[in-house]
């Protein structure tokens, strides 16, 4: 075995490793945005060993088929995130919710984690006209 085939079978299994943890991904989720990037990945990995292949074969007729998958990654890319835009304009926001509690309660929790408001309590003197 020369230094070269050692070199593409220690590649191929790398690509193999690394396409199996990426299909862990796609099927475990946990959101659509973490199954595309994994899709994405897989892509990726897929032209990798294609172009991989063109490099040991020593031949570029496969070229085509790494710019389709190229090009499905690109467009599968897009229309999830175009899927997913439209689903994040319905999901109710805490500042948009009809429930009054719902948005007290968001803006008791964004007062809290919030660093830069010191403990001063408001007071009619401590507002300005500025802040009216």
């Amino acid at each position: 075995m020369t230094l070269i085939s050692v070199l593409f079978l220690s590649a191929g299994i790398l690509f193999a490793v690394a396409a199996l943890f990426v299909l862990y991904r796609i099927v475990v989720g946990p959101s659509i945005l973490d199954r595309m990037i994994a899709s994405d990945v897989l892509l990726t990995t897929l032209i990798l060993v294609v172009g991989a292949e063109m490099v040991y074969n020593g031949h570029t007729r496969t070229i085509p088929v790494m710019l389709v998958l190229a090009s499905t990654a690109v467009f599968a890319t897009v229309a999830v995130a175009r899927y997913v835009s439209k689903q994040d304009k319905h999901a109710p926001d805490a500042f948009t919710a009809s429930d009054p509690q719902t948005v007290s309660e968001a803006v008791k929790e964004e007062a809290l984690n919030d660093d830069s408001v010191n403990d001063e309590p408001v007071t009619d003197e401590s507002v300005t006209e500025k802040d009216r």
